[in-house]
């Protein structure tokens, strides 16, 4: 928000007003001081207009000065200030009589943007860098400066002889100069600014301040798990043990940030993964294939940081973002009218306060979001709301001011439908940008800081204002220390005072500032370059409706939908930016494990079958590889031609985990010939499970040599039994004393009602061939 805190950057507005009056005798001596220093430059100024500015800026890079301490940041009148860091000679001559020194102006900065431009400006300016101190303000470089060799230097001065005038941010010139072979005549050939913010007794309101302190990595748990009892998990590579270890991004972001006022903001999916490690767990190797098992040392290490955590957010506000980080631009602008991803959105931002609030025992905000880089547009602010968060975190580089707005105005900003948007500060949240390891680079990020927060309160001191900052979403190890020294340098002055986020989105709207969510159009084409593609939202609509048509045949759905679902939403993250090839290979392994989940219930390979006669029976077997029961599947046989060979209903079978199961169809044949048969698993809506497995079956037809054969044999046993009947007849006829007891001939079984032997079978019977 510089630009819009002071647009012209020459007048200082209200600051002037809360400087606080020295004693007459020490103004007058001051006043006496500046307008002595000011007569040489007002006289090189008439003799040599512009010549020597121009000759002196000219080489005001040929040393790279760097200050690497500034103390204390905030001195009084009764410290003495110390400023360290190195010189650099980067040219090709030595320098001779080389003196660094310190160099104010006298007048404090103006405005937000004058610190800015003076941050980045390099040539060396009388008029803006003033005169050197005296004193200890500047001292010799023994041997002078040879080229490429760092030489260190400390300059120390008393407080009270600093040219400050009042309450305000003072540039503090650090300069060498020299003479080299090529340029005899002595001029500045490097600097560098510091800032300094001088506080006076003089007191006005505070500004409230909201530092957000992101715990965000990139998505390591994979979809795979162990088939055992406890499912162990897979990492994709030993990325989130590093950042675990002493040193690493992670511990240092909790061991900084444990006694900072801050408000945490979580990735609940990272509290997740942590929470994996404790127990065992396997780490792939870079072929996505070996595995080697995590070590007893770092399942010590994830329980020692999630309880330094836990004890670090006790009584702080937490943030937890959609589980995952969910890329809520990329959802936006690429998924529109998919309603599977959206599903999928609002099932994260559920499951982040649940797994929160599990992990670490306290109540966590999920009505907040928070897009990449804070860029907001109509289409950002309506999925965010749909999901269920109405305060949306946004930067002021996104929700540009007014330009004739002369101070930072706050944070919360009403933007329609009940929605509210909290803009962090560009300014301040760039400041940790970059390479924080260069010492001097941190402590420019450290002062810059401070001058610019006492700037906001100095724009308007009679104000009540609330600010907000949101740094980068990841920032690194030493990133996160010089942050951390900020905020502690800032706990020491009295023109700031912290407040949670809430806070600052219940802050009265200022009615100057900015309300309008801007057009598509204005989103920055940088970041929509690097949205997710539409490859990613066709693989999760894909892949869900896999684990939805899967889910529905197992006993215990949770042990697929639980880590399949995770992996699908963390398909989604913003973590993904900037890296395409990373994204690529994460949802290509989910495809896979899905694809080996369901496969692990299938039918087995069956080779061609002979059907001899009309009849017959086809066996099925299905196996279950899973480490539970399924249940309600449906075995279909399909013929490929169904008036040749007609095959059973549909067989309905559950298979123990870790077994097969085996079902019986029935066939009948009304031609002989061969016929493709397709077996296919379906779930109980008719919903395919696996792939379909074919086999041939060959039914021999019975010839007329055998049909003749039957049929003679057939008639023989038929005559057999005519003549048996009319001999029996016959005797019964002949004999006299028919009726009498004993008259029956036992002989002819006449009571024996069985078939004759070689009969054929009753009707109705059926023969399993």
């Amino acid at each position: 928000m510089a630009e819009a805190a002071d647009n012209d950057g020459t007048t200082r507005g209200s600051a002037r007003r809360a400087r606080r009056p020295r004693t007459a005798g020490r103004r007058q001596a001051r006043r006496a001081g500046l307008l002595l220093a000011a007569l040489p430059v007002l006289a090189g100024l008439l003799q040599l207009p512009g010549a020597e500015h121009a000759q002196a800026a000219s080489g005001s890079r040929t040393v790279e000065v760097s200050v690497s301490e500034l103390s204390p940041a905030l001195p009084t009148e009764d410290d003495t200030v110390t400023v360290s860091g190195r010189l650099l000679n980067r040219g090709e001559e030595r320098i001779s009589g080389a003196r660094v020194a310190l160099r104010m102006t006298g007048a404090p900065m103006e405005s937000r943007t004058a610190i800015a431009r003076s941050a980045e400006r390099t040539a060396f300016s009388w008029q803006q860098d003033g005169y050197e101190l005296d004193g200890a303000g500047s001292r010799r470089i023994d041997g002078g400066l040879p080229p490429g060799i760092a030489v260190p230097f400390t300059l120390r001065v008393p407080a009270e002889e600093l040219r400050t005038d009042g309450a305000g941010v003072y540039q503090l010139t650090v300069s060498v100069s020299g003479a080299t072979a090529a340029n005899p005549t002595e001029s500045v050939l490097g600097l560098q600014h510091a800032f300094l913010p001088w506080q006076t007794g003089e007191r006005g309101t505070k500004t409230g301040l909201t530092y957000l302190w992101p715990l965000i990595s990139q998505p390591q748990l994979t979809a795979r798990t162990d088939p055992d009892k406890a499912q162990t998990p897979y990492f994709r590579s030993d990325a989130l043990e590093r950042e675990l270890r002493p040193g690493g991004r992670l511990q240092v972001l909790l061991d900084q940030g444990m006694d900072l006022p801050v408000t945490w903001v979580v990735d609940p999916d990272l509290l997740a993964s942590v929470n994996a490690m404790t127990s065992p767990y396997w780490v792939l190797g870079a072929d996505g294939r070996t595995r080697t098992p995590g070590s007893r040392e770092n399942r010590e290490r994830a329980k020692a940081w999630l309880a330094g955590l836990q004890s670090a957010v006790q009584g702080r506000e937490v943030v937890a973002l959609p589980y995952a980080d969910t890329d809520l631009a990329s959802v936006a602008h690429r998924a529109e009218g998919a309603s599977t991803t959206r599903k999928q959105l609002r099932e994260a931002v559920q499951l982040s306060r649940v797994t929160v609030e599990s992990v670490l025992g306290v109540p966590a905000r999920s009505d907040f979001a928070w897009p990449v880089d804070g860029a907001i547009d109509p289409a950002i602010v309506q999925t965010a709301a749909d999901a269920g968060a109405n305060k949306i975190i946004a930067r002021s580089d996104s929700l540009r001011e007014r330009t004739d707005l002369t101070y930072t105005p706050s944070a919360a900003r009403p933007i329609g439908g009940g929605r509210t948007a909290v803009v962090a500060d560009a300014g301040l949240s760039r400041l940790f940008e970059g390479d924080m390891l260069d010492a001097g680079k941190s402590a420019r990020a450290v002062q810059q800081f401070l001058a610019q927060t006492l700037m906001v309160t100095l724009e308007a001191p009679n104000r009540q204002r609330s600010i907000v900052v949101a740094p980068q979403r990841t920032p690194t190890a030493a990133q996160a220390q010089t942050m951390a020294t900020a905020l502690r340098s800032l706990s020491q002055q009295r023109w700031t005072s912290p407040q949670d986020l809430t806070a600052a989105a219940k802050a009265p709207a200022d009615p100057q500032a900015a309300t309008t969510v801007p057009g598509a159009g204005s989103y920055p084409a940088k970041l929509r370059r690097q949205e997710l593609g539409t490859a990613t939202f066709t693989g999760i609509r894909q892949a869900q409706q896999q684990v939805d048509d899967f889910q529905v045949i197992l006993t215990d759905p949770e042990r697929v939908t639980v880590p399949i679902g995770n992996s699908i939403k963390r398909e989604l993250s913003t973590e993904w930016r900037g890296n395409p090839n990373g994204a690529k290979h994460y949802r290509e392994a989910v495809v896979d494990e899905l694809t080996e989940l369901t496969g692990s219930v299938r039918l087995i390979d069956k080779t061609d079958l002979t059907l001899s006669g009309h009849s017959g029976t086809l066996p099925v077997t299905v196996q279950n590889n899973l480490a539970q029961d399924v249940k309600g599947l449906k075995v279909r046989l399909t013929s490929s031609n169904n008036l040749g060979l007609q095959v059973s209903e549909d067989q309905v079978v559950s298979v123990p985990g870790g077994h097969s199961t085996s079902v019986k169809f029935d066939t009948t044949a009304n031609a002989s010939g061969t016929y493709t048969i397709t077996a296919q698993l379906f779930t109980a809506d008719d919903r395919p499970v696996g792939g379909a497995k074919a086999f041939r079956v060959e039914v021999t037809s019975i010839t007329s040599t055998v049909l003749l054969v039957i049929g003679v044999g057939i008639l023989l046993v038929v005559l057999a039994g005519v003549r048996m009947y009319t001999q029996r007849k016959r005797a019964a006829a002949q004999d006299p004393a028919d009726g009498a007891p004993g008259g029956k001939d036992a002989g002819t079984g006449g009571d024996d009602t069985g078939p004759a032997p070689g009969a054929p079978t009753a009707p109705g019977e059926k023969v399993d061939r």
